[in-house]
């Protein structure tokens, strides 16, 4: 089992930036793919990005080129970098866990969750 916890949220201006970061325990090798998602009032979750335990990286449309995901495996830990935020960045933010089967780009795929960090990008 994997337990997440999420932290690194706030209140920034539009155009600022923040670090997310996700500490992984209990059994982070089970997993293959760490990814951060995204919620908005009466929204579901978003996709916006993964990492594979050899570090490759995958981006939402919405988000490439503006942040950037990274792990530091001997921390069990993953980051999100995020720059130029938008309003519509405005979510709570959760990290998962999935296997290396799971279709990374689909929330319902990842069965271990943080509680979520919350991002609010306004003036």
């Amino acid at each position: 089992q994997v337990h997440m916890a999420e932290s690194g949220g706030g209140l920034v201006p539009p155009g600022g930036s923040l670090n997310l970061s996700c500490v992984l325990s209990g059994h982070p090798d089970d997993m293959y793919y760490v990814g951060w998602f995204r919620q908005a009032p009466g929204n579901g979750r978003e996709f916006v990005a993964a990492i594979n335990r050899n570090s490759a990286t995958y981006y939402s449309n919405s988000v490439k080129g503006r942040f950037t995901i990274s792990r530091d495996n001997a921390e069990n830990t993953v980051f999100l970098r995020m720059n130029n935020l938008r309003p519509d960045d405005t979510a709570m933010y959760l990290c998962a866990a999935a296997s290396a089967t799971a279709y990374r780009r689909s929330a319902s795929e990842y069965p271990a969750w943080g509680q979520g960090t919350q991002v609010t990008v306004a003036l």
